[in-house]
């Protein structure tokens, strides 16, 4: 059988031990491995691969030996409990292995489950599995994750009664960074709040999220749009030492205050504007974008990304000008612009 939406979800979290297998399959690995460990997890507990009661079979072997999975089946162990017999990148062209097998199970066999990576509608291997009421089949998607997936991960490591606040944040989070790595954040904020009995607040999640890729940019945007000319020099020759060019800079500095113009620009006031920023924003960077925008104004900012686009323009055109000098000139103006 097919289960999407909730209903797989919840599969997912209890599966039905009279049901001989399981696929799960999806285009992001990562989405469909967290999907795998969590089912195996539910079927058989967490000691199931220090008891032998979890085989793995990789699907090379599988390919060239396809009664390894009836006998994986069929296998004895010596702990009690139920058995998992696993297949990683199964494959259309696997299809009629899983179909013999699954034939022969019975209760009491170890429970298939086979991982994919994307499968059309018309898959063999799907039709396999959605052709049986003893198999499900299950679609994994780069839908953000839910309300329910993100209350169910913070619940895991024993983070409970969330605030609106922090629960808006932890969504943004979720939807603007890999599955792997809001796990990761959120059991690191678990460890973080071991112990303390403060509530969980956004601070607490800002500290554990993982940094920006453009946090070195950041500072150089930091300085300029609090009108720090001073700074503005020692802070490029550090940017440019690591590497960054001044075409790369003046990019991150456009796409920068383009986002300022937005917040600046709402009807609602650079509060509500913030709040509408795709990919969404949280914690200090949220606040200090509403600051940013709220100082600023439209019309400076529109100046501001005028002249950052005449930059960019030049540093592009046959000009002999240095990049580097050209955009430290236009960092400049665009903080004493900062301090009218």
């Amino acid at each position: 059988m097919k289960l999407t939406g909730k209903q797989a979800n919840a599969y997912i979290k209890a599966p039905d031990a009279a049901h001989a297998g399981l696929l799960i399959f999806g285009s992001d690995a990562m989405r469909v491995a967290a999907k795998r460990q969590e089912a195996i997890a539910a079927m058989v507990g967490p000691d199931a691969e220090s008891e032998m009661r979890l085989s793995r079979i990789p699907a090379a072997d599988l390919r060239k030996d396809p009664a390894q999975l009836i006998d994986g089946m069929k296998a004895q162990g010596f702990f009690p409990g139920p058995r998992v017999v696993f297949v990683e990148d199964a494959t259309d062209g696997m299809a009629a292995i899983f179909k013999t097998a699954l034939a022969e199970w019975e209760p009491g066999d170890a429970r298939v489950v086979a991982v994919a990576g994307p499968l059309t509608a018309k898959s063999a291997l799907r039709k396999i599995f959605e052709g049986d009421s003893r198999t499900v089949a299950i679609g994994v998607y780069d839908d953000p994750p839910s309300f329910d997936d993100v209350t169910a991960t913070l619940a895991a490591v024993g983070l409970r009664d969330v605030t609106r606040d922090v629960m808006d944040a932890a969504m943004a989070l979720a939807s603007s960074i890999q599955p792997g790595d809001f796990r990761q954040t959120i059991e690191k904020l678990g460890l973080y709040k071991r112990g303390d009995s403060e509530p969980l607040s956004v601070a607490d999640l800002a500290a554990c999220a993982p940094q920006s890729a453009d946090v070195d940019v950041d500072d150089v945007l930091e300085v300029v749009t609090a009108g720090q000319v001073d700074q503005i020099g020692p802070t490029l020759r550090d940017l440019y030492a690591q590497g960054v060019k001044p075409v790369t800079l003046c990019i991150g500095a456009m796409r920068h205050f383009r986002r300022l113009h937005q917040v600046a620009s709402d009807p609602g006031g650079a509060g509500a504007g913030v709040g509408k920023l795709r990919p969404p924003v949280f914690g200090p960077r949220r606040d200090k974008i509403a600051r940013q925008a709220g100082h600023w104004g439209r019309d400076k900012l529109e100046r501001a990304i005028t002249a950052l686009t005449d930059t960019d323009l030049q540093m592009r055109s046959a000009s002999r000008a240095p990049d580097g000098a050209l955009m430290e000139r236009t960092l400049i103006r665009l903080a004493m612009m900062a301090r009218r």
